[in-house]
């Protein structure tokens, strides 16, 4: 008997005589001789499941892992901590599924949850209103600038170079075959440069995009950026950390109209760079236009609380020229991820998140700087990332740490040709002391 198909020898001859043939190959009559493969496969011969988990542990074996390696890479990918009833919860039957089932009024269960986690996204952010979440943070931001556009009737999107450089990828790749132009704003110490983000903005731009803390960690003067978008008439979105919202005043609160960003910190595992998935809140004048999907509150007949699938205006549901988006799914498991998260942590739970990152980031950055093999690279407020100059090539740099079983930063010089000494590095509250005193003593002078 098979391990896998349970069927013996007597029951497959059972079916073959309900069909009506004499052996298996009678099955595949109808396929010409000339063109079937008159021998074996070539493939290594099938193993037992006792032999097969012993090959891939071993293949496994030779990555770089998160529970071997202490690492201080980050640029848009975290390793926070993630409590393991996460997954004890995830793997509930009842919500294991990527999917918001097509029935959805009859799963109160799931629809609960979704409601649950638009709730916790609107006071993190300070919107009157969050989806059922999305693909990435990436699409979230591209999304957002494309509802911009179609809010105020406007062809232009403004956004900030400290923008990750993959998002803003994603959103030239969205504005390109909708005849919208996205004009990029350059940076001074770090920051978005206001002067050229008031020399640029006009009549035709529809939203100024920044995110903060940005790409190199620096937290962003909302207010002033606030201002100068309004003043236009135009809309203003922020791409936003979540774990630095426990923190920060909320974009809501500095004028925001739109917030997105990356939900992977909120009990995401990083795995290799998804699923993750894109948070997407709005102020109230927004709600009709947004993508997605958006659930809602309600009673039913007798009194009792109940919630129901409220606004779906994409394109599997209403008319293709109709819908606001062809966002069709989503990684909603992941989002459930997010909404345990935020529940086991509470508001002082994330807050006390934040303010580890946010002390051993300084801690780190302090220790670096005090070697003299770093300088930092620019001089302003950050979170839980910051850039340094590098005196050693950071290619160089980040091959030797790994040999210390230590995951460097990221090179800046990848995306930022200017910028070819830097040195983007991450602190999480996973990191400790003794870690950090090992980066500092390695990279400050012991290989560098």
């Amino acid at each position: 008997m098979s391990r896998y198909i349970s069927n013996t020898p007597q029951q497959q001859l059972g079916m073959l005589n309900d069909l009506g043939l004499n052996s298996t190959e009678d099955l595949f009559q109808d396929i010409p001789q000339e063109v079937r493969l008159k021998r074996a496969l070539n493939l290594p011969s099938a193993l037992s499941e006792m032999e097969l988990v012993k090959l891939m542990a071993g293949k496994a074996g030779k990555n770089f892992n998160l529970d071997d390696y202490s690492c201080f890479l980050g640029a848009g990918a975290y390793d926070h901590f993630v409590p393991s009833v996460i997954d004890h919860i995830l793997s509930r039957q009842e919500f294991y599924t990527a999917y918001t089932p097509y029935q959805p009024e009859i799963s109160q269960g799931t629809l609960q949850s979704i409601f649950e986690y638009q709730t916790m996204i609107c006071e993190l952010t300070g919107m009157d209103v969050a989806n059922a979440s999305m693909y990435d943070g990436a699409s979230a931001l591209a999304e957002a600038g494309i509802m911009a556009c179609q809010a105020v009737k406007r062809s232009e999107i403004l956004v900030a170079k400290t923008v990750h450089p993959e998002s803003r990828v994603v959103l030239n790749t969205y504005a390109k075959f909708r005849d919208i132009k996205v004009v990029e704003i350059g940076y001074d110490n770090g920051q978005i440069d206001l002067k050229d983000l008031a020399e640029k903005i006009s009549p035709d731009t529809a939203a100024v995009v920044v995110q903060s803390p940005n790409f190199f960690g620096i937290i962003e003067s909302l207010q002033q950026i606030s201002d100068l978008a309004h003043q236009n008439k135009s809309l203003f979105i922020v791409s936003a950390d979540p774990i630095s919202l426990a923190l920060l005043k909320s974009p809501g609160e500095l004028g925001a109209d739109i917030v997105v960003g990356e939900g992977q910190p909120l009990g995401n595992a990083i795995s290799f760079g998804g699923p993750y998935l894109g948070f997407f809140a709005a102020k109230d004048k927004l709600m009709r236009k947004m993508p997605g999907r958006i659930v809602g509150e309600t009673k039913d007949t007798f009194g009792n609380r109940g919630f129901v699938l409220t606004i779906q205006t994409r394109e599997q549901h209403i008319r293709r020229e109709k819908a606001t988006s062809n966002i069709c799914s989503n990684q909603a498991l992941n989002a459930l991820a997010a909404t345990i998260y935020l529940t086991l942590l509470g508001k002082e739970g994330l807050k006390e998140v934040a303010e580890l990152c946010l002390n051993k980031a300084h801690y780190a950055f302090n220790q670096l700087v005090a070697t003299g093999n770093f300088q930092p690279l620019f001089n302003a407020p950050f979170f839980k990332e910051f850039a340094l100059k590098s005196l050693t090539p950071v290619e160089q740099l980040n091959k030797k740490l790994l040999d210390e079983k230590i995951i460097g930063g990221y090179a800046l010089g990848k995306d930022y040709p200017d910028l070819t000494d830097g040195w983007l590095i991450a602190v999480t509250e996973k990191r400790t002391k003794e870690e950090i005193d090992l980066l500092a003593g390695k990279a400050g002078g012991e290989i560098a």
